[in-house]
């Protein structure tokens, strides 16, 4: 077993134009000090990250490491989870996601999925340079306005979204592959890998390619009534990253996991600040660590209620007393009888 390392902190919904969160050095120093062990450091604004420099240049790779383990901080993944969604765009969506594409793209669906792959590819040998083994993204949807079947769905087209999604993740995974990187996909509503099922059609898709792997975060299970324990016994040996977010759910008379088109505190379920939640994060540390999880801890802050300066700095005390620091013998070996075939033998009537 090892001891899950962390705690450490996503970075994507604390950056700002306001200091200290408009600079790696500024957000560093804010992590270290709150006690943060890690950043998960998102790739689209160049303040913290040149996505495409860091693939090209294993120079700038080193000094940018050099910068984030001055402040004792190690980098424990890259997040690509908006290009991630732009590798697959069903039209409905081509507005509300336009804005996450660089400007030259914008408008031009083609453009786009080319662009959002190529910056998978580049998420691929950045994370090499910077010597990471885990990468965390989304998958993007071709079906999710399907996922409530009405009308009913057309025969094969499950079948034909899941075969066009591998299509266009296939070669980025080849790539990764190439990097030693595993691709986490963060399994989350809105992605057509929203749960485990899905992700078991997709694996088929993709002939289990070793690099198609998960990001664990319970929160969202929580959302959809899933049993995120469950999750962990069939998918540890393909979880490689995780996020520690919290979660609620409390059906009503009037609304359930659809949540009635509320905002996000008036809805049955709704994210909450570590600890605040009903996620049981004493069984999960334990299951991964049972498991052998080598990976980070990473505080996702997405709470409707609590300020996120307060849920930093408590989700980073949640995070270290989690962390379950593995033993090296079993509790019983004080009363070993050592290993003596012979003896076994007379205890079994041989």
């Amino acid at each position: 077993m090892t001891t899950i390392q962390g705690p450490a902190v996503f970075l994507a919904q604390f950056i700002s134009d306001e200091a200290p969160f408009n600079s790696l050095d500024g957000i560093c120093q804010w992590a270290q000090e709150l006690g943060f062990k890690g950043i998960q450091l998102p790739t689209l604004d160049k303040r913290f990250i040149d996505l495409k420099l860091a693939a090209e240049s294993k120079t700038y790779a080193d000094e940018l490491l050099a910068k984030v383990r001055s402040y004792g901080l190690e980098i424990t993944e890259l997040s690509t989870h908006l290009q991630g969604q732009l590798v697959a765009v069903h039209p409905a969506y081509d507005d509300l996601f336009d804005a996450f594409a660089a400007p030259e793209v914008q408008g031009n669906p083609k453009a786009r999925t080319e662009w959002a792959i190529q910056q998978l590819k580049y998420g691929a040998k950045a994370s090499q340079n910077l010597g990471l083994k885990a990468h965390a993204t989304f998958s993007g949807s071709l079906l999710w306005h399907t996922f409530h079947p009405w009308p009913q769905r057309p025969a094969g087209l499950v079948d034909a979204g899941f075969t066009e999604l591998a299509k266009r993740w296939l070669p980025i995974l080849n790539t990764f592959e190439e990097c030693g990187v595993d691709v986490c996909y963060e399994i989350h509503p809105g992605e057509d890998l929203f749960d485990g099922t899905t992700y078991e059609m997709f694996l088929e898709k993709v002939n289990n390619h070793p690099r198609a792997c998960l990001l664990y975060d319970p929160s969202h299970f929580v959302l959809q009534q899933l049993d995120y324990i469950q999750y962990i016994d069939y998918y540890h040996e393909r979880i490689k990253a995780f996020h520690v977010k919290d979660a609620e759910f409390h059906s009503t008379g009037k609304q359930g996991t659809f949540g009635g088109y509320q905002n996000w505190a008036d809805r049955a379920g709704r994210y909450r600040s570590p600890g605040d939640g009903q996620v049981d994060f004493k069984r999960i540390f334990s299951k991964l660590a049972q498991y052998d999880y080598k990976g980070w801890a990473v505080m996702e802050w997405e709470c409707c209620i609590k300020d996120s300066q307060t849920g930093a700095r408590e989700g980073a005390e949640f995070i270290r007393k989690h962390i379950i620091p593995v033993t090296a013998r079993a509790f019983d070996d004080f009363a070993s009888t050592g290993n003596d075939p012979a003896l076994n033998h007379k205890i079994l009537g041989l």
